[in-house]
């Protein structure tokens, strides 16, 4: 993460005690920073003083085990990966500066390490293969209700790297899909997997522009079974912004805006290759039904 992320994640904000505190660790070995360019912000990680106090404290008993050296090469990822998991803690980040404005909500778990909450799920058209889905993020909100007791949202976060196929992004969804009616979410919670609908989740993917989201929304209407509303979207920019607000589109929605115009979803496409649609994402943006992912129960 960078000083940012950790400001506003650990020190509420506050710039000064953020930046002192972040030196004295850093003084005291138990984080590093990575080597960067004078214009870039500092990327922190755990050093390895630090993982051996953090497992000395048994903060790690519930990590899957690895390797000190494993851990280390973690702090030394390429450029692109690099670039992604700082973009999933902006996302973290605006999660978290929004929920601290909402009196009856609060974070309950962010997890953005993949090992924690990754699961196997049906391969789509694999005759029963199953593949290995590692999610960018894990979000369980509770929600304090009105006489005194604790709902629970639960959230699997994707942020698009822009270069995988929509195919790809459209076996993630059919994946969560088949976790979800499989009971194998329900059975992560320690219940039968046939009490499945009382475990339910949505999984939140984020994107660099409308365009791209737009394109996910049709793929997945074209998906065998469609995908209507587990799978929510929105833009980076405005999830980073304002993550609680009337920002996020369901495939339903689209399907419905789009109906009956020369962007019908009926119209199945030939090929999945890149092509600019500037009226249809005009017409989306001007019409399509928005939500916002909480709204507080009654």
């Amino acid at each position: 993460m960078t000083a940012a992320h950790a400001k506003t994640l650990y020190f509420d904000g506050r710039k000064e005690a953020s930046k002192k505190r972040l030196q004295k660790l850093k003084g005291a070995g138990l984080i590093g920073e990575r080597a960067r360019r004078a214009y870039e912000p500092a990327v922190l990680f755990l050093a390895r003083k630090g993982l051996a106090l953090l497992d000395k404290r048994g903060v790690l008993r519930g990590y899957p085990p690895l390797a000190q050296a494993t851990l280390e090469r973690r702090a030394r990822v390429g450029a692109s990966t690099l670039q992604h998991e700082l973009e999933v803690m902006d996302v973290k980040t605006a999660f978290h500066s929004a929920i601290t404005k909402t009196p009856s909500f609060a974070i309950a778990t962010f997890s953005t390490w993949p090992l924690l909450y990754q699961f196997q799920a049906l391969r789509p058209g694999s005759s029963g293969a199953e593949a290995l889905m590692k999610p960018d993020g894990f979000i369980r909100i509770h929600e304090t209700i009105t006489d005194g007791d604790l709902d629970e949202h639960s959230f699997f976060l994707e942020v698009d790297r822009s270069h995988e196929t929509q195919d790809k992004l459209a076996r993630k969804a059919s994946s969560y899909l088949d976790y979800y009616q499989s009971g194998g979410f329900a059975a992560r919670h320690g219940t039968p997997r046939s009490d499945y609908k009382k475990h339910g989740f949505r999984v939140l993917m984020v994107f660099k522009t409308a365009e791209r989201r737009n394109n996910t929304a049709e793929r997945l209407l074209q998906n065998n079974p469609p995908i209507f509303t587990q799978t929510w979207l929105s833009t980076f920019e405005e999830v980073t912004t304002d993550p609680l607000g009337k920002i996020w589109i369901r495939p339903l929605d689209y399907n419905d805006v789009t109906k009956g115009t020369a962007f019908d979803t009926e119209r199945k496409r030939a090929s999945w290759g890149y092509r600019r649609q500037i009226e249809r994402d005009r017409l989306v943006e001007s019409k399509i039904a928005r939500f916002a992912l909480l709204t507080p129960s009654q």
